[in-house]
């Protein structure tokens, strides 16, 4: 039997395939679930130019059409480079890449693209990334270590490298130095708003400015930073010494935070320093050096800044939830239980329904591993005594927990009664969104 003819639309071209209904419905609730997040930022970070830094973006059509979705960030001779990395055993290529790279402590160029995390792709996703930096130390005019390479969206994929080569280069000769808006747009994937952040402190006399995007909105549960972000400074650090600073700012937030659980392949937290605003300065190179200060609780302030923007942003969130704990053994230890907490479905599911329950509070930190006494956990939401001594606190009104429930910004208070250990986590709720988001992924 002949096949029938292709359906011609007016214009003689072939009418679009019919999507079936359950397909077509299924997109629309993704559609929507990815209208801008109700924890989204009032207003969004301008960004100033860095001198010597150019940003280019281009529509590759890796697997966005009709957006930008590579970005290339040029940086200055005699940049020097830092960055922490995904622990997860199934790393990306590119995550392999700039791991071996980072050790070289330089940096000229980064090149990103969405949609395609190129993980798990094998020979040919090495091949990909090799081809990638072989043409950006071309156009850079670089050394292949001083290239970087990030790769953000659907594992298991094998990606071309000639769309993001070419997409490159186009960005590249669109490249100026006031562009971190669109660079912030073009790494987003599940993501409803663009993360961006900047400070400025003084150094002997030079005002230093610090530039930070981000992307980020599910897959986070990070053993190291984020999904992506990328930090620069015009600060002059040294190599050795701005690896500690990222690797300790990003314990104390991109570390902290949670949105499901999951530690993506391709986590990847890059930190530059240009030292164009301290030409006439010798580089801080000292923990020690009374420089330091500023700078690092500049840079702390912005890391954290950038880690709850992707929280605010987690897939399908409509709570921003900060749970502090104290009385652990350890910081450590404290950590474990506040992410214990974070990352119960339980819990998220109930704050989701702005549900006081309490008691899966309890259950999470039972389950945490870590020490507790039962009888002298104490729990506070939004700042009102609910659990003391091991049981509900006496007299105990749940309708202004009730209340604090329906806000957008749950504060929840834990003390296991053991010791002097604290820490603080960021989470979001668990809604019907996540699963909408999720579930058609890759259609």
């Amino acid at each position: 039997m002949k096949k029938a003819p292709a359906r011609k639309a007016p214009g003689g071209k072939p009418a679009a395939r019919k999507v079936p209904a359950k397909k077509a419905a299924a997109k629309a609730r993704t559609k929507s679930a990815l209208a801008v997040s109700p924890l989204a930022p009032k207003k969004f970070a301008k960004l100033p130019p860095l001198a010597g830094v150019d940003l280019g973006t281009a529509a590759a059509g890796i697997k966005y059409k009709g957006r930008d979705d590579v970005l290339v960030i040029r940086l200055p001779e005699g940049t020097t480079a830092a960055g922490v990395f995904t622990t997860s055993k199934t790393a990306s290529a590119p995550v392999d890449l700039c791991r071996t790279n980072i050790r070289g402590g330089s940096g000229r160029i980064v090149v990103v693209n969405s949609g395609n995390s190129n993980a798990f792709t094998g020979r040919r996703g090495v091949a990909t990334v090799e081809a990638t930096v072989v043409a950006a130390a071309r156009a850079a005019g670089s050394m292949a270590s001083e290239v970087y390479v990030a790769s953000t969206g659907v594992i298991g994929q094998a990606m071309d490298p000639k769309p993001l080569i070419d997409g490159m280069a186009t960005a590249l000769f669109n490249a100026d130095e006031d562009q971190w808006d669109r660079a912030a747009r073009a790494i987003m994937t599940t993501d409803t708003y663009r993360k961006l952040a900047t400070r400025k402190v003084e150094i002997d006399g030079s005002t230093v400015t610090i530039n930070g995007i981000a992307k980020g909105s599910g897959m986070i549960a990070p053993d190291m930073a984020t999904m992506l972000a990328f930090v620069v400074t015009d600060a002059a650090i040294a190599a050795p010494l701005l690896q500690t600073l990222i690797s300790q700012g990003a314990d104390r937030s991109f570390n902290a935070t949670s949105v499901d659980s999951d530690t993506s392949t391709s986590d990847t937290l890059l930190l530059f320093a240009t030292g164009a605003a301290m030409k006439n300065q010798t580089n801080i190179s000292s923990v020690i050096d009374p420089r330091l200060a500023a700078f690092r609780a500049a840079l702390e302030d912005l890391l954290l800044d950038l880690a709850h923007q992707v929280v605010r942003d987690g897939e399908g969130a409509t709570k921003f939830v900060s749970i502090a704990v104290s009385g652990a053994e350890s910081t450590s230890a404290a950590r474990r239980i506040g992410l214990a907490i974070a990352n119960s479905p339980l819990v998220k599911t109930a704050i989701a329904g702005e549900d006081a329950n309490w008691g899966r509070i309890v259950m999470a930190v039972g389950k945490s591993g870590e020490a507790a006494d039962r009888d002298r956990l104490a729990i506070r939401i939004g700042g009102v005594d609910v659990a003391a001594l091991g049981e509900a606190v006496p007299g105990y009104n749940e309708a202004p927990v009730a209340r604090h429930m329906k806000g957008k910004d749950i504060d929840i208070e834990v003390d296991v009664g053991i010791g002097s250990g604290t820490a603080t986590v960021w989470t979001c709720d668990l809604t019907h969104g996540y699963i909408s988001i999720n579930a058609d992924y890759r259609s």
